[in-house]
């Protein structure tokens, strides 16, 4: 992948606050529309695109699907990712992200 197609993919602030929450691990739609506080139709076109640029990977356990990191976009995007949540201004989105996804996993799993 080029770099201007890679930074394409991460132009768009929920993309990016999507993969910030796949880099703690593998995930579902489910947890992702908790974390993020957005509808699942919303989640899914933007997983769908990130999977079309070969960000993530997705894998169906019956009827849930799960996201990950493509391991594929290797340490390009991990960096990427870093760096984006040291020096960007949405460094709090992405902290209360992981906040409402750690409540989310605890109330969905009871």
């Amino acid at each position: 992948m080029q770099a201007a197609q890679f930074y394409r993919c991460l132009s768009e602030p929920l993309r990016l606050r999507i993969l910030h929450l796949l880099a703690e691990g593998p995930l579902c739609v489910c947890h992702l529309q908790e974390a993020l506080e957005e509808n699942q139709v919303k989640v899914s076109k933007h997983l769908a695109y990130l999977r079309r640029c070969k960000l993530v990977d997705r894998h169906k356990e019956g009827t849930w699907a799960h996201y990950q990191l493509n391991p594929e976009a290797g340490p390009f995007l991990i960096e990427n990712l870093k760096l984006s949540s040291l020096y960007s201004e949405e460094r709090s989105c992405f902290e209360h992200d992981l906040a409402r996804l750690k409540r989310a996993k605890i109330e969905l799993c009871q």
